[in-house]
C-alpha cells in the first residue's frame, strides 16, 4: 500500500468521523464523487484500465457516458460514489480546440 492510497483512505475516515462529531455542520446537498483517471495514453490503453476497475468493483462500464466521450465505471455507497473515467482522445481534442478560444473575443471597454 502506498503513503498516498493510505493517506487518502485515513483522510475520508477522519472527514467522515468529523461529521459525524459534528452534526451542525452542514454537508453536501448533492452527492459526493471520488474520481480517478487513469494516465493518458492511448484510447485503448485508458479502457483497459477502466475496464480492469470495472472488473475489481464487479460493475460495468457506463454506456451513457461514452456519449460525452468518457469510459467510464463506478460503485455508489449511498450519495458517495467512486468512479473510474477516461476521457478519450476525440473528446479531449474537442476540449482543448474550445479552449483555444478563450479570450479570443474580449468585450468593447475590457482592460
Amino acid at each position: 500500500m502506498n503513503d498516498h492510497r493510505t493517506a487518502l483512505i485515513s483522510g475520508l475516515r477522519d472527514m467522515a468521523d468529523f461529521l459525524h462529531d459534528n452534526p451542525n455542520i452542514p454537508v453536501p446537498r448533492s452527492d459526493v464523487s471520488v474520481l480517478h483517471f487513469p494516465a493518458w495514453a492511448q484510447d485503448a490503453e485508458m479502457c483497459a484500465h477502466v475496464d480492469h476497475i470495472a472488473a475489481l468493483l464487479g460493475t460495468e462500464i457506463d454506456q451513457e457516458d461514452a456519449a460525452y466521450g468518457h469510459y467510464s465505471t463506478g460503485i455508489r455507497f449511498g450519495p458517495v460514489e467512486y468512479r473510474a473515467v477516461a476521457v478519450l482522445a476525440e473528446r479531449r481534442a474537442r476540449h482543448e480546440a474550445l479552449l483555444s478560444y478563450v479570450d479570443c473575443v474580449v468585450p468593447e471597454g475590457t482592460p
